[in-house]
């Protein structure tokens, strides 16, 4: 049994952060700057979670997300801080297609997260059905829908636009950010902007549009506003952990160190790591949890007073996606593909394929190889984990089957690679917004706590970021009142 944590009377405060994914990474961060001494506690045995670079046919690629809003300073501002800001590059191209109805269909320019703001446009897209078209068109002749509470997606944009607007548009949007359906997820938390735009709009189509930039003027044009790290953005974790152990005496970032018991103590908390027969118990002033809903849900088990966070943390359920990632000879994408500098494709539900999304990675981010074509397939949703256990032969005869029916591409690929993410991404349904205000509240009135991550407030990299960034400055603030108070 070993001892570890305060050395003495005097000493910084201790923050131990619990997951060395980006946002724990991102939380022991944001923390160097303040007296403290941060240890991040990793149970596997590499950091960074779904952020990770591996080569496919010599070129480095993502293995998990490729990339952010380069609209969301905080993001870009961690960083820049990292000392990777010259390495931010942007998307060349950010226009999707639809895999549909027989053909690639451009998804419309007037639509916002799948929601179509222009109605002849939809039209003429050729998405939906002439009888889908019509029905869409009753949006605009339609009374504000009200609603009292949270509803799922499905229900609210199948009344003002019917069913195939959902299954051709929204879903395949909601799939490729999370392996939900639409008629799981919670319109106000997947789709809070218009959720809340909504309210001010009798037409739902207008309220897309008014979430719309305007166009810019004449002679100028408007950056694509999705950036990744060159070299992938697998790269900035190693970055983050190397910033936390320079950060100041005492502060580490360990891997393999799976902690398996969270308790309170008078001074502060007590974490047990590794096995019952010889664990490690770490003191620590502060704590912050940064790992998945279920896993941060059996650290607070045995806590007094966290009982709401426990079941909050219990109701989000999560799914699998897999991710195939094809090398073809360069020159291998139809040059119809190239020339529309189209990035990549989405594909319904209902279509019955298992590929749900690819991504043209070398279109979309030209830096990364002058040798081979690299395309990006995702696999998976809610409710096909069972078909995502077959081996990987299997899932990439069937992507780069599917690839090729979709886009006409006849070349075999010279290398593949298999990325498999196990219950890794959280599924916010219905009424999560309130699940999670009772999380929250319920960690609040336990001083020196704070949990993040994509659990909360977003799934993506920039709002694991913002939910990290939440975190430290919390734990901070109570680190702060108690050396003003002398205690």
């Amino acid at each position: 049994m070993a001892d570890s944590g305060r050395d003495g009377a005097g000493e910084a405060p201790h923050v131990v952060v619990v997951g060395g994914g980006i946002a724990g990474l991102a939380a022991a961060f944001f923390l160097r700057d303040e007296p403290v001494r941060v240890t991040v506690l990793e149970g596997s045995s590499t950091l960074g979670g779904k952020l990770a670079v591996s080569e496919v046919a010599g070129a480095a690629v993502d293995e998990g997300a490729e990339g952010l809003y380069i609209y969301r300073p905080k993001t870009t501002g961690l960083i820049a801080d990292a000392g990777l800001g010259e390495q931010v590059v942007t998307a060349s191209a950010v226009t999707t297609s639809i895999w549909t109805r027989g053909g690639l269909r451009p998804l419309p320019v007037g639509q916002f997260m799948g929601v179509p703001s222009d109605l002849d446009e939809l039209a003429a897209s050729g998405l939906l059905s002439d009888a889908g078209v019509a029905r869409a068109r009753e949006d605009v002749k339609r009374p504000a829908s009200p609603r009292d509470g949270d509803v799922s997606v499905a229900s609210f944009v199948a009344e003002r636009f019917g069913q195939e607007v959902v299954d051709r548009l929204v879903d395949p949007f909601l799939s490729e950010v999370c392996s939900g359906r639409s008629e799981d997820l919670s319109f106000e938390a997947m789709l809070a902007p218009l959720a809340n735009a909504s309210r001010t709009h009798d037409s739902f189509a207008a309220a897309a549009g008014s979430l719309i930039p305007p166009p810019p003027p004449p002679g100028e044009e408007r950056p694509p506003g999705i950036a990744t790290i060159a070299g992938g953005l697998g790269t900035l974790p190693p970055v983050l952990a190397d910033a936390v152990r320079d950060s100041g005496p005492g502060s580490s970032v360990r891997t393999g160190a799976a902690v398996s018991e969270l308790a309170r103590t008078e001074r502060g908390w007590r974490l047990t790591v590794g096995s019952s027969a010889d664990p490690e118990y770490i003191d620590a002033d502060a704590v912050i949890v940064a790992v998945p809903a279920g896993p941060a849900g059996k650290l607070l088990a045995g806590t007094p007073g966290a009982a709401a966070a426990v079941a909050g943390l219990a109701e989000i359920p999560y799914t699998s996606r897999t991710v195939i990632t094809l090398a073809y000879p360069r020159g291998s994408l139809p040059a119809a593909i190239a020339a529309q500098g189209c990035c990549g494709y989405r594909v319904p539900a209902v279509d019955g394929k298992l590929v749900k999304a690819v991504t043209f990675s070398t279109v979309k981010w030209p830096h990364m190889s002058d040798e081979v074509d690299l395309v990006r397939c995702t696999l998976g949703r809610v409710g096909e984990d069972d078909v995502l256990m077959r081996d990987d032969a299997d899932l990439v005869a069937v992507a780069v089957a599917e690839f090729a029916e979709a886009t006409g591409t006849a070349a075999a690929p010279v290398a593949t690679r298999v990325n498999r993410w196990v219950d890794g991404l959280p599924q916010y349904t219905v009424g999560h917004l309130a699940r999670v205000a009772r999380i929250q509240a319920s960690v609040a009135e336990l001083p020196g706590l704070a949990v993040c991550g994509a659990a909360y407030e977003g799934v993506g990299v920039g709002n694991c970021v913002a939910s990290a960034r939440k975190a430290a400055r919390q734990v901070a603030a109570v680190l702060r009142k108690r050396a003003a108070a002398g205690s």
